[in-house]
């Protein structure tokens, strides 16, 4: 995907909701089952400054793995939002956008848990080459999920029965679907992805 992840909303969470406002889309997050804390994370824009992506989490939240000091009990998850769309200029007519697909959503889920993921006993340039690896790895296995990497999953979005797919790992889960002019990536640790359930955001004040 042609976009880059700008962290929106320092200081305050009314400034972090200007970039999900922003968005033509609709965002997810977990449904009203869900009753723990929530809170807004980031938005990926287009060069054009075009929302095309962001999160938002739920639970604990994550912090570095090889932080041995409570992160076997963290419970968190979060959902990641991309608009469907297909290949396409940008605003300013300077170049192509890449279409995105659920491989979009996988992609961002997989990376997303890479972030919250370090081995504990490598150093920082050994710890940047083991990121760029993973993220590489992450990218190739979401453009094959029909591979073996990946089962089925059936949640509920809005309700509605959709089938995810879905992959373990050491340090956690990620899942990846579609839903009406979105595709929909989660990660998480802590919480079983087999009991979660995704729905619209009505109103963006319970995530601040």
């Amino acid at each position: 995907m042609e976009t880059t992840s700008r962290v929106e909303g320092v200081p305050t969470a009314r400034r972090t909701a200007e970039g999900y406002l922003r968005a033509p889309f609709a965002w997810y997050g977990l449904d009203e089952a869900f009753t723990g804390p929530r809170w807004l994370m980031q938005v990926g824009t287009a060069a054009d400054g075009s929302v095309q992506h962001g999160s938002t989490g739920h639970g604990d939240a994550p912090s570095i793995k090889s932080d041995a000091s409570g992160t076997e009990k963290e419970r968190f998850a979060v959902v990641v939002t991309v608009a469907a769309s297909p290949v396409r200029r940008t605003g300013d007519g300077t170049g192509v956008l890449d279409a995105t697909t659920v491989s979009s959503a996988a992609w961002l889920a997989g990376s997303g848990l890479l972030v919250h993921t370090w081995p504990a006993s490598l150093d920082h340039m050994t710890r940047d080459n083991w990121l760029d690896q993973q993220t590489e790895t992450a990218f190739e296995l979401a453009d094959d999920l029909e591979g073996p990497d990946w089962s089925s999953l059936s949640l509920p979005v809005d309700g509605v029965p959709v089938t995810f797919h879905y992959r373990e790992t050491e340090s956690g889960w990620v899942l990846a679907g579609s839903a009406d002019g979105v595709h929909i990536g989660a990660y998480g640790r802590g919480m079983s992805a087999y009991g979660l359930g995704f729905s619209q955001i009505e109103d963006l004040d319970a995530y601040a």
